[in-house]
């Protein structure tokens, strides 16, 4: 039985999770464990989860919008490609050991963070983005496969995400996070439609938590654009290290 402390964690988890997820990734894995710490199965967390980040993305990417920062309409293009993923994602059955899911995943974020760091600064204001031709095809066919795995768990895939638009399509990090919110949003619509016609969502939490992530995520896609890529940058080596640290060790 949910006593009324348990509401208000359930904001405060989700405040950061948006947050988090909306400057860098990975929040699912707070906010996943606490949802099951309330007392769901793990299926009807993942799909409760769900509810939330909808609703996170949207005012995410209204925030980046009312900053003039939209990418309009490459983030389209990306989140039909993976909205196709997500409904094949979201009904696979994969059965997989949590450990060692656990640990390739902490490897490939700890592989993003060393990419960030140590390789050599594009002049990205001296380059264009590249985001038609052949690199919109690689684009659609990368986010697609993207699609599969945040329909199937989610957890993670920002910054993989985050990785790509960066590097491939030399977007700079505050227009990456505004494409990627916007494409979460759409892939996530339908991946939440097959949890819910399997009935494994809890709407009264689900929404519950949507009231924090929301508001963290309106906050980080305004206070993101302000303080610029610097401030992405920092932020996305510090959440990432904290999480690989997490999956690798508990």
């Amino acid at each position: 039985m949910m006593e009324w402390y348990h509401y208000v964690l359930l904001v405060a988890v989700g405040f950061a999770v948006g947050f988090i997820n909306t400057v860098a990734g990975g929040g699912s894995l707070l906010s996943l464990p606490t949802l099951i710490f309330l007392g769901l199965p793990p299926a009807v967390a993942n799909g409760t989860n769900r509810v939330a980040i909808v609703i996170q993305t949207a005012l995410a990417t209204a925030g980046f919008k009312s900053k003039g920062v939209s990418t309009f309409p490459f983030n389209l293009y990306l989140g039909i490609a993976a909205f196709l993923g997500a409904i094949l994602g979201a009904w696979i059955a994969i059965d997989i050991n949590g450990e060692t899911f656990n640990r390739i995943l902490a490897m490939v974020m700890l592989a993003v963070v060393l990419i960030i760091v140590f390789k050599p600064k594009m002049r990205l204001e001296d380059m264009e983005e590249r985001l038609t031709g052949k690199y919109l095809w690689l684009s659609l066919i990368v986010f697609f496969f993207f699609g599969i795995y945040g329909g199937f768990i989610n957890a993670g895939l920002g910054f993989l995400m985050i990785f790509f638009m960066h590097y491939v399509n030399r977007m700079n990090l505050v227009r990456v996070n505004a494409t990627k919110v916007a494409v979460v949003f759409i892939y996530m619509l339908s991946a939440l439609a097959v949890f819910a016609l399997n009935d494994k969502v809890n709407w009264k939490l689900g929404l519950i938590l949507a009231i924090g992530n929301g508001s963290g995520a309106w906050v980080a896609s305004r206070y993101s654009v302000k303080k610029g890529d610097g401030f992405i940058k920092t932020f996305l080596v510090v959440v990432v290290i904290a999480m690989a640290i997490k999956l690798w060790f508990f």
